[in-house]
């Protein structure tokens, strides 16, 4: 057995004790930070968000919802 089909059942093996286990596979897709110019998005999307009334009141009910026990 060649080095790439022992690490394919080794993988094959545990994936399958997770769906046992009653867990399922997702893929997420996310922004990449290592991106050039990410940054520059996130501080520009903030700035034309900063006075939105909406936003503000989101972000003072997250604030008051928001369970931090054991947090530091």
């Amino acid at each position: 057995m060649t080095e790439r089909a022992r690490v394919s059942a080794r993988v094959q093996k545990h994936r399958s004790a997770l769906r046992r286990a009653g867990l399922r596979p997702v893929q997420i897709w996310v922004p990449d930070t290592r991106r050039a110019g990410f940054a520059q998005e996130c501080r520009r999307q903030s700035l034309a968000i900063r006075k939105d009334p909406l936003e503000s009141r989101t972000l003072k009910w997250l604030e008051k919802v928001a369970d931090r026990d054991g947090w530091k």
